[in-house]
Formats: C-alpha cells, sequence, structure tokens
C-alpha cells in the first residue's frame, strides 16, 4: 500500500521520483526477549532520527566529527 501511494504521489501529486530502492533488502524481525533488549530498541527507534542528520547519504552534505 505505502508503494502505491508512492507511485500516485508522482504522478498525480508532483513528489520526486526516487530512482533507487524504495525498501530495505534483507530486512529481518527481532523478538524482544528481554526488558534490557527492549529499552536498547526503544533507545535506537528514540535517537534514529536525531543520527540522519549525522549520516553521510543526508542530502544536506557530509557528517560533521
Amino acid at each position: 500500500m505505502t508503494t502505491n501511494d508512492y507511485i500516485r504521489g508522482v504522478k498525480q501529486e508532483g513528489w520526486p521520483p526516487f530512482r533507487g530502492r524504495l525498501w530495505q533488502r534483507n530486512y529481518w524481525e527481532h523478538i524482544i526477549r528481554s526488558e534490557q533488549s527492549y529499552l536498547t530498541i526503544a533507545r535506537y527507534v528514540a535517537d534514529n532520527p536525531h543520527r540522519w542528520y549525522a549520516d553521510q547519504l543526508h542530502p544536506q552534505g557530509q557528517p560533521t566529527p
């Protein structure tokens, strides 16, 4: 459904097309088996958007040290 919405957005809403892959290959799920595992994953999810600005693939340039 998400891919179809994206294609519709590109064709009808003027969204910029993405020429690469839309979905990550080799994705795997992880079963949370302990509170420590849960806390580690929750911290990763909460912090991940902030790390995007330092990522080498961020469109605004290279990461800062």
